[in-house]
């Protein structure tokens, strides 16, 4: 018998592929301790009125193996039909802003716009690839460092400051001067220290390939090899997509296939102890023990740690290393459809900007939500204690929500509708070391010959496609 702790996406697309890979693994069940299945991914619909309000993910990017892999799972489903895509020329794909210097910023969506200075650069940014190619490789071979003191090195403060600080409040809530480099542009720092620099990896791997021959025939992985969907994304130009109804559609849809295959899905349980022996696993569930030749873990990997401290005391020390922060959505919707001088995705804010907000989704601009203007305000993540302590009101969190788009968006009305998602402790953060982490704790795993698999956003990535993979690729392993 194999179990899943948590119901979230990742452990209902690790419940997907045991079954699909190996249909005797039932009986299976999933444990979750919420009353709800989907995790992070939460959708409230107002169809009636037009609109849906997404407290956590709201779009998946199409490109890349991950991406592949889930668009494969989404035809699996039966919901190529329900996908919503948004083109690369669409305006929400073309107009995305950050707020500094005290205004909306349009960055450059085109390869003009990097030949011109644009603010808040005070220079050209095509000036930061010369810089690249004059800084000459780091003084000592690097392991890893943070995003922030890689790109500052390479490209200059301006990028780090406005570009790349930006777009980790917008990945993870994160600080870019704590966030691993060599976890999320792996490519781009080993190129550095291979070649000594980005640009000039980039040019020799390039020419290194022209002169390679080419194989006459290619085994691909079937993770990465295109589905029809997957083609039909490239053929189209997908920039983004989400599925009709909301996003919780995906683990709805998956739930519902998973039980008609004959999987237990338990949800509002408390999952009390957990015994790991060689061969056989031990688990307590609402005072009641099971015995299980294998056990995947998808629950954040702090939850996990407490379970596995008395027995394995390392193994809970390195889960627990990986930190997480609070983040605050706020889904605000007006009955009137112009209230917005610029359409966009959105626009994030800098943590140089000292401002108590991460970012604003315009979610009416990337979807049809009829006559309304909907927004997703984001806040707090690696700066939620500093902005707004330990305890805040939802109405205090609302007003300050509010102030923020009256000033940057000279929106004063008060909303006809909105919804205070306080999401505590919800986005693992990648730090410096993060690779190495996760590696010590799966390695431990390993040579303790414990049959327990981990997959989920704590180890392997935070999107959507990330998670989905991780499930795949470590209920794989587990096969093996």
């Amino acid at each position: 018998m194999t179990a899943i702790l948590g119901a979230g996406i990742s452990g209902l697309a690790a419940g997907h592929y045991l079954l699909r890979k190996t249909p005797n693994h039932l009986p299976l069940t999933i444990y979750e301790a919420t009353d709800r299945i989907g995790g992070w991914i939460r959708s409230e619909r107002f169809l009636d009125h037009g609109f849906v309000f997404e407290a956590g993910p709201r779009t998946i990017r199409p490109k890349g193996p991950a991406a592949s892999n889930t668009l494969q799972l989404i035809e699996e489903l039966g919901l190529a039909e329900e996908v919503y895509s948004i083109s690369s020329n669409h305006t929400a794909a073309r107009n995305r802003m950050i707020y500094a210097k005290g205004k909306l910023n349009l960055l450059p969506n085109s390869l003009g716009g990097l030949f011109k200075t644009v603010p808040p650069f005070t220079t050209p940014l095509y000036f930061a690839a010369f810089r690249d190619l004059l800084a000459g490789r780091s003084k000592t071979v690097l392991n890893d460092e943070s995003m922030y003191s890689f790109v500052e090195r390479r490209f200059g403060k301006e990028i780090a400051d406005y570009a790349v600080s930006s777009m980790l409040c917008g990945i993870c809530a994160g600080n870019a001067k704590e966030i691993s480099v060599k976890f999320l542009m792996k490519d781009l720092f080993e190129r550095e220290q291979r070649h000594g620099g980005v640009i000039l990896g980039l040019l020799k791997e390039a020419l290194q390939n022209r002169r390679k021959p080419q194989p006459q025939s290619v085994v691909k992985n079937s993770t990465s090899t295109p589905t029809g969907l997957a083609e039909r994304a490239k053929a189209e130009n997908w920039s983004i997509y989400s599925i009709r109804g909301g996003l919780q559609t995906l683990p709805e849809t998956l739930a519902d296939n998973l039980r008609s295959k004959g999987v237990t899905i338990v949800s509002g349980t408390k999952f009390e102890e957990l015994t790991l022996g060689r061969d056989h696993v031990v688990l307590r569930v609402d005072g009641k023990e099971q015995q299980l030749q294998n056990l995947v873990s998808s629950i954040p990997s702090y939850k996990l740690a407490k379970h596995v401290q008395n027995q394995h005391p390392q193994l809970a020390s390195a889960l627990s290393s990986i930190p997480f922060v609070d983040v605050c959505v706020i889904n605000l919707q007006y009955r009137k459809p112009d209230l917005l001088k610029q359409d966009g995705f959105g626009f994030l804010v800098p943590p140089i900007e000292n401002l108590p907000i991460l970012g604003v989704i315009f979610d009416s601009c990337c979807f049809d939500m009829e006559d309304n203007t909907v927004l997703t305000v984001m806040m707090g993540g690696a700066w939620f204690e500093k902005w707004f302590g330990t305890n805040p009101s939802e109405e205090h969190l609302l007003e300050v929500a509010l102030e923020n788009v009256n000033k940057i968006l000279h929106i004063e009305q008060r909303p006809d509708n909105y919804k205070v998602n306080l999401l505590r402790k919800c986005i693992p953060q990648y730090t410096v070391g993060h690779q190495d982490r996760v590696k010590a704790i799966r390695d431990y795993i390993e040579q303790h010959g414990l049959p327990i698999v981990l997959c989920g956003a704590s180890y392997d990535g935070v999107g959507v496609n990330d998670v989905i993979l991780s499930a795949r690729t470590n209920v794989d392993k587990m096969e093996r």
